[in-house]
């Protein structure tokens, strides 16, 4: 597989941006991968009703697919309500099984044959190294259902496509906590191991990037995140930081993650709130990661950002 895909004058790597298209959304009718429902839904309609969102967060999927490529965007987030309630049944058994696979392989085709990364990030609840067991029953879930989509879509069981997580916590001790991590880690089927990158954290209590390299850099690639790093930079400079977690990715390129305080942006809110848009990645960033652009502004923020560098 083609790893590096040069784009721009400098031949710069991939710029994304996740789950949601603010452009597509507001077209009538809107385009959006993220249909869920809520558990009383659920129980009142069940899995005929997962199906039908399903099939239509993929011939969306599709289409968003097809716009990000008209507007040379080859790295997207995708969505984790991608096939609703997912944890409550297996793929195979959904009504129409076979339609929301052919749409699946088709979204997939596109993906593989326009050169692109589609990864996915679980959300906040999904913590693989809790204390409570039923906590991490439910997290391993998680990411095998999402693991099952990325075979669904056929593509390579690597952290290419990959799986994002936090450890999110270290429950008074990391030691314990990073044990707990690679043995849930452990766990997992091959398909879903293999996808797994894990993030440094925005609390200078928690995990950082060199923590992470040493807790789990072995066995799981460690995504570094910008503006997180402010927080658990450990005495380390942003390069620095990412030049360690590199280290973690072997032959295949890494992500990262970009985004800009919103009070740099003059809004009153927390330090770790995110911008809606971002002035400029760095340069030596751009030229050595994928990079996810984490702004509120989404799909603007990214054509935004790139316009401005042009």
């Amino acid at each position: 597989m083609e790893w590096y895909i040069p784009l721009g004058p400098l031949e710069l790597a991939m710029l994304g941006y996740a789950c949601m298209n603010r452009t597509l959304r507001e077209r009538e009718p809107p385009l959006r991968c993220n249909r869920g429902m809520q558990r009383k839904t659920w129980e009142s309609r069940g899995i005929e009703y997962a199906a039908e969102l399903a099939r239509r967060n993929l011939a969306d999927l599709y289409e968003i697919l097809q716009w990000n490529a008209e507007n040379d965007i080859y790295f997207y987030r995708c969505s984790s309500d991608l096939v609703p309630w997912n944890s409550q049944f297996d793929l195979e058994d959904l009504p129409d099984y076979g339609g929301i696979a052919d749409l699946a392989a088709d979204c997939g085709e596109f993906v593989r044959e326009h050169g692109m990364r589609l990864t996915f990030h679980p959300a906040h609840w999904c913590k693989l190294a809790s204390e409570t067991e039923s906590t991490v029953e439910n997290s391993l879930t998680a990411v095998e259902y999402h693991a099952d989509w990325l075979d669904l879509l056929d593509l390579d069981r690597s952290p290419y496509y990959g799986i994002n997580v936090h450890i999110g916590a270290t429950y008074g001790d990391k030691a314990a906590t990073a044990e707990r991590f690679r043995d849930a880690v452990a766990r997992l089927s091959p398909g879903a191991r293999k996808r797994l990158t894990v993030e440094n954290d925005d609390k200078a209590s928690l995990w950082s990037v060199p923590e992470l390299v040493e807790a789990v850099g072995e066995t799981v690639p460690v995504v570094f995140d910008y503006h997180h790093h402010q927080f658990t930079d450990r005495g380390l400079t942003y390069r620095a930081a990412f030049d360690l977690a590199r280290t973690t990715w072997g032959d295949i390129r890494p992500v990262a993650h970009y985004s800009e305080p919103a009070r740099l942006h003059g809004a009153d809110a927390r330090p770790q709130a995110h911008a809606d848009y971002a002035a400029a990645v760095p340069a030596w960033l751009r030229e050595a990661a994928d990079v996810m652009v984490e702004a509120g502004a989404k799909e603007r923020a990214l054509l935004a950002l790139r316009a401005g560098a042009d």
